[in-house]
């Protein structure tokens, strides 16, 4: 299993629909609106990193109201 969380900036104003909508998508194990120069941080898991990537990665990034994005893979167990 393979984790990461996935730091998102929103656009204003955005961040419960972004959360919300986010929440939704498999791979999406939890979602936390936060304050400081990010918006939403999103934990995820897949079964590989290829996985992680194309299902989860990129759906997250597909969500209306995100700016940017930044992922940051879990590396201990």
């Amino acid at each position: 299993m393979v984790q990461a969380y996935i730091l998102v900036q929103s656009e204003v104003g955005t961040a419960d629909q972004v959360a919300e909508e986010v929440s939704a998508i498999e791979g999406v194990v939890r979602v936390d609106i936060v304050t400081g120069p990010y918006d939403v941080v999103v934990l995820t898991e897949a079964a590989s990193a290829d996985h992680l990537r194309t299902l989860v990665v990129s759906r997250v990034q597909r969500v209306a109201g995100i700016t940017r994005t930044l992922t940051c893979s879990i590396l201990n167990d």
